[in-house]
């Protein structure tokens, strides 16, 4: 990948405008792709054991109106 400096004296952020900004961007979208990774499979709940959550952190929970009942 090729990296492109400019001095210092010559970097102006107020001269760069949203429009280029975007455009930039939009340039630079086919090297920022990242590869689809596979969905873990599920996890039976039997298999799950061991977990121990602390008492104020299940009331924090408990009190959430999403999570509690």
């Amino acid at each position: 990948m090729t990296k492109y400096s400019v001095p210092r004296e010559q970097q102006h952020e107020s001269e760069l405008s949203l429009a280029e900004l975007r455009g930039d961007s939009a340039r630079m979208v086919p090297h920022w792709v990242v590869p689809a990774e596979a969905a873990p499979a599920p996890v039976s709940p039997s298999l799950i054991h061991g977990v121990v959550v602390p008492p104020a952190s299940a009331r924090l929970i408990d009190a959430t109106p999403e999570y509690g009942v």
